[in-house]
């Protein structure tokens, strides 16, 4: 490769990707930018409607995509899921392991079954998503896993004991990957991010004391939105980033340099 070749730097044409956490929000705005970027993509979610409003937007793109309704907290339907996967593509190159929950609460109030959601969807199933897309690549001998993680990997905040927690631990389980599956080209990264203002935030912003206390702490004075997230899913997701792997990409204006 030419290394001042730009466009092939950063050439993702005809990868196969697949994203968790597909139908909606940053999940559904990833999955827009792989096909821009040429990218047949594998969408992943729980409603089969918004994955096929999400589907006929990717098509008008001129990419492939497989429709995979699917809760990947379910460990043996991943698997099945993922065997689905190659006898349609042949090949997976890309996963973004971006499906996830918060349940806002004092540390006081979180109940059993709160913990259990949380890290079950944020920790347990990135793992096993991982693990059964991670044994692809390794046949493979490449591939390119990110973690759509957060800054409270990093930091605490005021009613997210449990979602601190389970970000925390996905900083730690992309390492111990990273560190296992070198040996085979797989690069296993993260990406963190600030809160990002989407539909789904929405409702949370309108709380303006909230909403003060959050900028208060970003340096560049505002909220994250889903496009300030593509330059390091690119970079992640292309050759460019062949030499890194077990890193976190923190995207928080500034908020976890304090």
């Amino acid at each position: 490769m030419n290394t001042r070749d730009i466009h092939s730097m950063f050439n993702l044409s005809d990868k196969v990707a697949v994203i968790t956490g597909a139908s909606k929000g940053i999940g559904r705005e990833i999955s827009l930018l792989l096909a821009d970027a040429g990218v047949d993509v594998v969408i992943i979610a729980r409603n089969r409607t918004e994955l096929e409003e999400v589907a006929a937007e990717i098509k008008e793109k001129g990419r492939r995509v497989l429709i995979i309704p699917l809760d990947i907290t379910r460990t043996e339907d991943v698997e099945l899921a993922v065997e689905q996967i190659i006898q349609y593509y042949g090949a997976i190159d890309i996963l973004v392991n971006n499906a996830g929950i918060n349940i806002p609460k004092p540390a006081v109030e979180v109940t059993e079954s709160d913990w259990d959601r949380v890290m079950d969807l944020n920790l347990r199933s990135a793992f096993f998503v991982s693990q059964a897309v991670g044994r692809q690549m390794i046949k493979q001998k490449r591939g390119k896993i990110i973690h759509i993680s957060s800054q409270m990997a990093f930091v605490g905040y005021y009613d997210r004991a449990a979602y601190c927690s389970s970000k925390g631990g996905l900083t730690q389980m992309m390492k111990a990957l990273a560190i296992e599956w070198a040996p085979y080209q797989v690069n296993v990264n993260a990406i963190a991010p600030t809160f990002i203002e989407t539909q789904m935030t929405k409702n949370m912003f309108e709380k303006e004391e909230f909403r003060r206390d959050v900028l208060s702490r970003i340096p560049m004075g505002r909220l994250a939105k889903p496009e300030d997230l593509f330059g390091a899913i690119l970079f992640l997701a292309s050759g460019t980033s062949d030499m890194v792997t077990g890193q976190t990409i923190v995207v928080d204006g500034g908020w976890t340099v304090w």
